[in-house]
């Protein structure tokens, strides 16, 4: 019977620890969602550089991707290691 119970407490944990390290991915999602909101303002004030700020865009939309990513490797490592 104890034992039940620590087992359950530690896969509980592992959820709330694998929930909570999810949590980057919202930052994430709002960053990417303000780069590609800059760009699109951007492009349509000067349609001559779209090409240079679609670059930049692209860039910025891969670094906060890369946050999603890892705050998935994470979790994923919370999970099914340990």
């Amino acid at each position: 019977m104890e034992g039940d119970i620590v087992e359950a407490a530690t896969v509980l944990g592992r959820l709330v620890g694998a929930g909570l390290a999810t949590s980057g991915m919202i930052g994430a999602g709002l960053g990417i969602g303000v780069v590609v909101s800059g760009a699109v303002q951007a492009m349509g004030r000067n349609p001559d550089a779209a090409a240079d700020i679609q670059v930049n865009m692209i860039l910025g939309i891969a670094f906060a991707e890369a946050v999603a990513i890892y705050a998935l490797v994470i979790a994923l490592l919370i999970l099914f290691v340990g």
